[in-house]
């Protein structure tokens, strides 16, 4: 959620209507120094609505909770028994980031975890766990357990002598303990794994050669003198209609790499919750944003290191989860519940003062304030660079550019994008005020002020703070953190950028995977901004971790703009609904495809593919009123838009129905439900029509779980059918699809068409995502695998 909550809204828009004309229009007009000081003023004076923001955190608790912890414990020891891993490890991990630091009891928790990554074949992270148990006193009463699990992993490691000493170091253990009737189980546990080990010092296993995807030809990448991140092959430009921006300095090919980043800053978002197995309780059971990923680097979490101070912060390791600490979880740590209720932009705003440090800021800030009017308006202080220069050519006019005219993923280039606050409507300002001052109020209120200002020597960082009571005036240096902040906040609206991640669908374990795109996290990328809107773009954006690479998505000329979508592409929408969703950043878009529907009297490719059809002869209705009628005049029948628009909702809701079956083990009853949804829908939508693709997409999912490779691949081959329609076949969309029909195929050991699916999915998905993605390398691996097959059964299939 980037903005606060629904109801911290709905407080802050009452609080403005209610304030005397005057003073709103003095809002209204405030630059970002004074409408931070009327917000402290205000803010000081209403006591109701800061302890109102304060019940709200209550509802986003963020501290450490035993009795979380013990009641997550339980249900994960419920999901082991019944077999269910990762609900287990998921569980696990909830309850150690609920325990107290240093307690026995997140010892347990680590050892659970650590048994069910064992029984998932994750052997090193395995080994990680029992040493986390170890290290934070795990009971020495039960320390033969988690020692013969240790033995077992290094055994299935092939790390024999490892395996050894630790099944000397048990015997001698048992061997001292009175009562060997307790340890039965384990006694013959451990015979067993010692006639393993013998057996693999016997017959050692041969070494055999890596296994993996083709590797293709290294990429040859050389970077700007002039862009830090950006290729050779690109340039900085500006003018006064598009501002700065990139152009290409020489032919580029398709698939070429442009632009490759570090986010400055990213936040998690908190993401949709996704259901785990168990019933209605007190505490969530699932699995969110901010239980999968690092909540540093982004990585996909398998067993989380949690934060010391809060159960919100996990991380993939102790380096991310120290680093994070250091740089600004010291600070945020206290203030969780609050930055949730204040949404993801005042958290990313808050993280990039305190990675940018508080003598960076204060200068830049003051700066602003001699020069004001360049900064909103850099085309009244630089002169416009003409054509496309060499990098570097000119570049030293150009807000953000360094002294020596280098534009750099800075502060001072995150700085210099605009923030537009005289286009934000008065009560958006009023409510970002309010919530940035809220922060740094907080922020003093809690004695974080000289960690803010950097000031505090690292042996304190690790100290928790008790809250403290301190003036109701915010310092002078708050007011600078608050001033930076709002700018930020403000500068999000037209310059975040979500980090997307391509996200399984259900529990992953299955022949086919089915993946959707799921916003991780928002971030500003300095380089990256530096690219113009387009809804038919001339680039793909791809993410790793928090770094974005920028490809060439088709070829770019010499001297063209190097173009990115913002979100509305025009395969999705018409040109009404883009620009209706791109005015939220206070432009008008006039990119080739919204100036040709603009210009032309035919419908929109999306309108017509996206119709309704008539339900009696299914002609394409047609009309942009309440009443279509039908394009047949011999038949002309009209009909309701809401009548319509009714039908297919219930539809969609009849979907997700039989969708809800097929995850509870019925497909059967899915295909039928199904097919019976497709035959509504061929009464009153054109055949085209993109839900129409996904019913074809979901028919092909419950065929594969079945094991009906050939059923499965022809409504896949259908889907595809319509999505190429939709948005290209070279589209990553279509890239999407054709990855999953080489799964159905391979599985289906139809090895011909499966290798020359591969080979086009291999060809589409590389320009979009690189040839070391995910996606590519397991394509290479079936390539591989189908390659290797002896030529007789090669020429049949």
């Amino acid at each position: 959620m980037a903005l606060p909550v629904a109801e911290w809204r709905g407080r802050t828009a009452r609080l403005w209507a209610a304030l005397d004309p005057a003073l709103r229009e003095r809002l209204a007009a405030a630059s970002l120094r004074d409408a931070v000081r009327l917000g402290c003023d205000l803010l000081r004076t209403e006591e109701e609505e800061e302890a109102a923001l304060l019940h709200l955190c209550h509802q986003a608790p963020t501290d450490k909770k035993p009795e979380a912890a013990s009641w997550y414990r339980e249900q994960g020891n419920r999901e082991f028994k019944r077999g269910q891993y990762r609900a287990a490890l998921r569980l696990y991990s909830k309850a150690a980031s609920h325990e107290l630091p240093g307690s026995p009891e997140v010892s347990v928790c680590f050892a659970n975890r650590s048994a069910a990554l064992l029984h998932l074949g994750h052997f090193e992270v395995c080994l990680e766990d029992i040493a986390r148990a170890e290290s934070h006193g795990y009971p020495d009463r039960l320390l033969p357990k988690v020692l013969l699990r240790k033995a077992e992993c290094l055994l299935c490691l092939g790390r024999l002598q490892d395996a050894q000493d630790i099944l000397r170091v048990l015997e001698s253990k048992i061997a001292l303990d009175g009562v060997m009737t307790a340890h039965l189980t384990r006694l013959n546990k451990l015979s067993q794994l010692k006639v393993k080990l013998g057996e693999k010092e016997r017959c050692p296993e041969p070494a055999g050669e890596a296994r993996g995807g083709i590797q293709g030809e290294p990429e040859i990448w050389e970077e700007n003198n002039g862009i830090s991140g950006a290729s050779s092959s690109v340039s900085l430009s500006f003018d006064a209609e598009r501002g700065r921006h990139l152009v290409a300095s020489q032919d580029i090919v398709a698939g070429q790499s442009l632009v490759k980043e570090e986010a400055f800053v990213s936040v998690l978002c908190p993401g949709e919750s996704l259901a785990l197995q168990g019933g209605d309780t007190t505490w969530d059971t699932g699995a969110t944003n901010a239980d999968l990923y690092c909540h540093r680097c982004l990585r996909q979490l398998l067993a989380s290191v949690p934060c010391q101070g809060c159960s919100y912060a996990k991380y993939c390791s102790q380096d991310c989860a120290d680093m994070a600490w250091q740089q600004y979880h010291r600070t945020e740590c206290s203030l969780g519940a609050l930055l949730l209720t204040l949404g993801v932009f005042c958290h990313v705003a808050l993280r990039t003062v305190l990675l940018a440090g508080f003598a960076e800021v204060s200068r830049l800030v003051a700066w602003s304030h001699s020069g004001d009017k360049n900064l909103e308006n850099p085309e009244a202080s630089c002169k416009p660079l003409r054509g496309a220069p060499e990098a570097g050519a000119g570049s030293r006019g150009v807000p953000g550019c360094d002294s020596s005219g280098r534009y750099q993923s800075s502060y001072q280039a995150l700085f210099h994008l605009l923030p537009h606050t005289e286009q934000h409507s008065p009560e958006h300002k009023f409510l970002c005020t309010l919530s940035v001052v809220a922060v740094c109020r907080q922020l003093q209120a809690a004695g974080l002020e000289a960690a803010v200002l950097n000031q505090e020597s690292p042996q304190q960082w690790s100290k928790p703070k008790m809250c403290e009571k301190t003036s109701d005036e915010l310092s002078p240096e708050l007011k600078t953190v608050a001033e930076a902040m709002l700018r930020h906040v403000l500068q999000l609206q037209c310059n975040a950028q979500a980090i997307t991640v391509m996200q399984e669908l259900g529990p992953g374990d299955g022949a086919v995977v089915d993946k959707k795109p799921v916003r991780l996290a928002t971030a500003f990328f300095p380089v990256l901004s530096l690219l113009n809107h387009s809804c038919c773009p001339n680039t793909s954006v791809s993410f790793s971790g928090t770094a974005a690479t920028v490809r060439a998505s088709q070829p770019i000329s010499s001297g063209q703009e190097v173009l990115h979508c913002y979100g509305p592409h025009w395969c999705r929408m018409r040109v009404a609904e883009r620009q209706q969703l791109l005015s939220q950043y206070f432009f008008e878009c006039r990119c080739r495809a919204c100036l040709e529907e603009l210009e032309s009297p035919v419908r929109s490719v999306v309108s017509i593919r996206n119709s309704f059809c008539c339900p009696k002869c299914q002609a394409q209705m047609q009309g942009e009123e309440d009443t279509l009628c039908c394009s047949n005049e011999a038949c002309a029948t009209s009909a309701s838009r809401d009548h319509l628009s009714g039908r297919l909702q219930d539809l969609q809701q009849q979907i997700r129905k039989a969708l809800d079956l097929l995850g509870v083990g019925k497909a059967d009853q899915t295909i039928k439900m199904l097919l019976k949804c497709q035959m509504d829908a061929g009464t009153f939508l054109s055949p085209e029509h993109l839900l129409m693709g996904e019913m074809e997409d979901h028919l092909a999912q419950v065929y594969a779980t079945l094991g009906k490779w050939q059923e499965a691949a022809r409504h896949l081959k259908k889907s595809i059918e319509i999505v190429e329609m939709h948005h290209g076949p070279s589209s990553v969309e279509t890239g999407h699809e054709l990855f999953k029909l080489a799964q159905i195929l391979f599985n289906g050991f139809a090895v011909s068409e499966a290798l020359s699916t591969i080979q086009r999915a291999e060809g589409i998905l590389s320009v979009h995502f690189g040839p070391q993605s995910a996606q590519i390398q397991e394509l290479q691996e079936m390539k591989a695998c189908l390659s290797e097959l002896p030529r007789n059964i090669l020429q049949r299939t």
